[in-house]
């Protein structure tokens, strides 16, 4: 594997990881081959797993599989197969206001120690082979719903499936993680319980129980507002959008506008996340506010030109983007 970092762009540890990743499987390109596609606003907050996927379809030659619900037996297996494990995780980070903050981040896991209950990772922002154990890889995995992707040549896919066991069927994955979730909330207390209550959340809107997933997050938040307000994760909303479908499709308009407004409230400056403006329209649209709906998706696709969803959503209302 080529190691590439993301230092001297801005936040561009999604095409860094990326390109290590690629890299593996004979992909000649690097992070600024991908960046312009998954990242095209170069001050995007966040690339999201789906879309590193989408590049992968169809700027490559090979295949990729994103699931959730990871645990270290998973990531065991795929590395002795040979196959890298591309994982998004938490983790503190210095920021731009050189605050030590919590932010996402992915990482590619290339080796292990069961010895040493470490893992070799790669990490873009650190130094290649860096060291984590398995005990801080878990926890800072968790705040992603222990998200992983495996990218592999076509010819290797029946054995990629093989590997992934019961979580070959996306439903059953999501029932799995779902499990995992609930197990955790009541294993666990403060941030860490935060993270199992918006797992729950997350794995039941891919279920689409949309109802019981807003009542998971409603606790993930309820668990929030206790948190010391240095330890919040306040960026939760760059990385992850299951709280948006759950309180849209239990119809409960307004506080998808509130959290999209407290998300963006919370950000000083470059106030550039294309979800947070697209479920706000949503929102505005079905109580009824087409123009300001309007509004907010244009200035979504100014932040991510070419994004789908907003370009649908106006075609819908007879606008033009």
């Amino acid at each position: 594997m080529r190691y590439d970092d993301q230092h001297g762009r801005f936040n561009y540890c999604a095409p860094a990881n990326l390109s290590m990743a690629l890299s593996y499987w004979g992909w000649q390109g690097n992070k600024d081959t991908v960046g312009p596609v998954i990242k095209p606003e170069p001050k995007d907050k966040n690339v999201m797993p789906y879309e590193m996927a989408d590049y992968i379809n169809q700027n490559t030659d090979l295949g990729v599989v994103v699931r959730v619900g990871g645990d270290i037996d998973t990531v065991k297996r795929f590395i002795a197969a040979g196959f890298p494990v591309l994982a998004e995780k938490g983790t503190y980070l210095r920021d731009l206001t050189g605050v030590v903050s919590w932010m996402g981040h992915y990482q590619v896991i290339t080796g292990y120690d069961d010895g040493e209950q470490t893992f070799i990772t790669q990490d873009s922002y650190i130094s290649p082979d860096h060291i984590v154990s398995y005990e801080e890889m878990l926890k800072n995995w968790r705040a992603f719903n222990f998200t992983y992707l495996i990218i592999y040549n076509q010819e290797l896919e029946d054995q990629v499936l093989e590997l992934l066991g019961s979580d070959v069927d996306e439903t059953n994955n999501y029932q799995n993680a779902a499990r995992i979730a609930s197990d955790e909330i009541f294993a666990l207390e403060g941030i860490d319980q935060y993270f199992a209550w918006f797992n729950r959340g997350t794995n039941l809107m891919y279920l689409q129980d949309y109802a019981s997933a807003a009542e998971a997050f409603d606790n993930a938040f309820a668990v929030y507002a206790t948190l010391p307000q240095d330890n919040r994760p306040w960026r939760m909303l760059w990385y992850q959008t299951g709280p948006y479908f759950a309180y849209y499709y239990s119809q409960r308009y307004w506080d998808v506008l509130n959290l999209a407004q407290t998300t963006l409230d919370a950000m000083q400056s470059d106030k550039n996340l294309e979800e947070s403006y697209f479920w706000r329209a949503k929102a505005k649209a079905a109580l009824g506010d087409t123009s300001g709906a309007i509004e907010d998706y244009r200035t979504s696709l100014k932040f991510h030109p070419g994004f789908g969803p907003a370009i649908y959503e106006l075609q819908l209302l007879g606008a033009e983007p």
